[in-house]
């Protein structure tokens, strides 16, 4: 059966030849018994040549074939689709079941429903539906995190995402709330991404891909200082937690829409926290883990229990610009290690058992060898998912590089217009978010 279906895979092809052509290939074909339901005789296909004259032949025209215009091709073509769409009967397919229509819309890529509101406003209130949202989660399997990057150099917020997987840049709208202030992205979760003003004050939530925006109430405590930002998903919602270096801490909860102080930091927790502000907090499950120096380690705060929890983990020597990152449930490590004139990125994975960092990757020594004796920069733009973006700059060079966890792969992203022309360096504010058309704010 598995060689009956073949050869009539082969006679569909050579039908097309036909209608295309007018006449057979330059390779003729005769064949016999086709009528015949026998695999045998179905694949008595015989190439006719001088080397099969024993054969009774099929003789053909000789010539050689001369293909149709183009022209006249896609209007063939053109009249086929004609009469398909003439088959699709109004009256028929006016009543398609909505539930149907998500479905198969919630199968386009991304890339596609991104531009999917702008159609009409039925289809742009349909992302925000529950059942969407199911049928979504259902169908998308999103490999990569996207990222959502912004730069101040003139002035404003510069918005710009990077989708990994078709390689792309995407130019955002942004709200105009947040156009009137100078924000950067802290943190994300579900699909959305959380912002906080240059004075430390102001949290807004925003999905890139919808548009769907809020401004969140303000905050009953007031903090000057700089702060950490950690985000996750709980049930329906989301919670936001800030944390500043004497132990200063609030939670959002976006089902009650407001700020709460949960409580003190015990005592075990050492203070004043010295926190790592270049390192965003990662999420993982209910916890969310913090950065910290004096001691070096690992600060978590479970967001369902309340609990507080502090790891004392010495870091790698000679490295500096050190980020936290998610992979799989496993916490991570990226840093910069420098010795003498020598700069490298090296990648770390913390064993569980044993509370060590372990090292798993480093970049190409080729790459390294372009920063060779000049002072490098390093700033983690993205640090969930099994994609890591870095952004590595120094006063003559730009790049942004990304490292894939679970491949040990890493890659240069081609910037293209994104990044500023000449010498400038490039600086720069990010976060990885996971695509999700049907987050709301």
């Amino acid at each position: 059966m598995e060689g009956l279906a073949m050869l009539r895979q082969f006679i569909a092809q050579f039908q097309y030849f036909w209608e295309l052509y007018g006449t057979l290939p330059y390779h003729h074909w005769c064949l016999l018994g086709l009528d015949n339901t026998s695999i045998e005789d179905d694949l008595s296909i015989i190439e006719t040549g001088r080397k099969h004259r024993a054969f009774k032949m099929i003789e053909a025209n000789r010539s050689l074939p001369i293909k149709r215009p183009r022209r006249e091709t896609n209007r063939k073509r053109k009249s086929c689709i004609i009469c398909s769409t003439k088959a699709m009967e109004p009256h028929i397919w006016k009543d398609l079941p909505e539930d149907l229509f998500e479905a198969v819309i919630a199968k386009l890529p991304i890339a596609t429903i991104f531009r999917f509101r702008l159609v009409c406003q039925k289809w742009n209130s349909l992302l925000t539906s529950r059942s969407f949202s199911q049928h979504f989660a259902e169908a998308q399997q999103v490999l990569y995190p996207w990222f959502y990057i912004i730069d101040h150099e003139n002035e404003g917020n510069n918005s710009v995402m990077y989708n990994p997987s078709l390689k792309k840049w995407h130019h955002p709208h942004m709200p105009p709330l947040l156009q009137k202030m100078i924000v950067l992205p802290v943190t994300s979760a579900g699909g959305l991404i959380c912002f906080l003003d240059m004075g430390h004050r102001n949290f807004s939530v925003f999905n890139p891909l919808t548009n769907s925006f809020k401004s969140l109430p303000a905050r009953p405590v007031y903090v000057w200082s700089r702060v950490a930002v950690g985000m996750v998903t709980i049930n329906d919602g989301y919670k936001i937690l800030w944390l500043g270096c004497n132990g200063d801490h609030e939670i959002y909860d976006s089902t009650e829409n407001r700020w709460t102080h949960p409580g003190n930091i015990p005592p075990t927790v050492k203070l004043p926290l010295s926190l790592n502000f270049r390192s965003q907090p990662v999420p993982i499950e209910s916890k969310l883990c913090f950065m910290r120096s004096d001691p070096d380690g690992i600060l978590t705060y479970d967001v369902v229990s309340g609990a507080w929890k502090q790891f004392v983990i010495p870091l790698p020597r000679h490295l500096s610009d050190c980020a936290l990152a998610e992979s799989g449930g496993r916490l991570m490590l990226v840093g910069l290690l420098t010795k003498n004139a020598a700069s490298c990125v090296g990648v770390w994975e913390l064993q569980r058992m044993s509370l060590l960092w372990k090292e798993v990757d480093r970049m190409p020594n080729i790459w390294c060898l372009e920063f060779y004796g000049k002072h490098v920069r390093m700033s983690c733009l993205g640090n969930q998912g099994r994609l890591i973006l870095l952004s590595l700059r120094s006063s003559q060079t730009n790049r942004l590089v990304t490292y894939d966890v679970s491949k040990k792969e890493w890659r240069k992203v081609a910037t293209g217009r994104v990044a500023p022309c000449g010498a400038r360096q490039w600086v720069v504010w990010g976060t990885a978010f996971n695509p999700c058309p049907a987050a709301v704010a």
